[in-house]
């Protein structure tokens, strides 16, 4: 790192679980985030301005009015615009250090495949089933970890999936693809504002502790988050012996 690097990203030099090495991992990686709506609008403000080298932002969507509530990464003046390239325009201005590489279509197949493969942590910021089940997929068969999260109404709820880890379990385990789920969005069940900033800012925090190699990820437990409330239940989860992705394991 260069003297300016080094003045920009000193208070995280200055905690000695990270230090230069550790923000040395955080410059040389490269992140993938799935969605720039309102998980992944703050995940990817935190990202950037952590000092993350490349950053890939896939949306196939476009801003919309009703988006601007939540999702702190679009301005009024980017309603129409793709999401991702309006994330890009955003974050440019963050931390130029940072290369944001947009993706304006819905990851799926090959291109899924491809990004997943060359990103170091994968962050599931999307708001559908089918998605987060083909993302887990390619997780597991890549040996990514994955960070997700999802917000609805007052509720949260962010993971770790490591399957790198013999024991960890994958997103298939905790909700086993086929199975009886409502799905639920935010267009017609709302959702608090807020509630979306803190759950994506945890799954940033746990993308830069396993970028670093540091502290605890939570990888095993889901943590479960009440905004009304304002508390937060911890749940572990086993892997599934029987789950139909990670059972074979590599």
């Amino acid at each position: 790192m260069n003297d300016e690097k080094l003045l920009r990203y000193s208070r995280h030099i200055l905690l000695p679980q990270i230090g230069i090495e550790g923000q040395q991992a955080i410059v040389d990686a490269r992140v993938l985030v799935i969605g720039a709506g309102g998980l992944g609008s703050p995940a990817a403000y935190y990202l950037a301005s952590a000092g993350v080298g490349t950053l890939v932002l896939a949306d196939g969507d476009t801003v919309d009015l009703t988006n601007l509530q939540r999702q702190i990464l679009h301005r009024t003046e980017s309603v129409g615009q793709p999401k991702a390239e309006s994330g890009r325009q955003t974050l440019a201005g963050i931390n130029p250090e940072c290369t944001v590489i947009p993706v304006t279509e819905r990851l799926q197949g090959e291109r899924l495949d491809a990004e997943i493969a060359a990103a170091d942590v994968v962050l599931d910021c999307c708001d559908n089933f089918a998605t987060r089940h083909a993302v887990n997929r390619a997780c597991f068969r890549f040996g990514k970890p994955l960070v997700s999260g999802a917000a609805i109404r007052f509720d949260g709820q962010v993971a770790v999936f490591d399957t790198r880890q013999s024991d960890a379990p994958c997103y298939n385990c905790l909700f086993p693809e086929g199975q009886d789920v409502e799905e639920v969005r935010c267009a017609v069940m709302g959702v608090f504002a807020p509630l979306t900033g803190i759950i994506g800012a945890t799954q940033a925090a746990e993308a830069l502790k396993l970028i670093a190699g540091i502290g605890t990820p939570l990888a095993g437990r889901l943590l479960l988050l009440d905004g009304l409330g304002m508390e937060w239940r911890e749940i572990r989860v086993p892997r599934d012996p029987a789950c139909t992705v990670c059972n074979g394991r590599r």
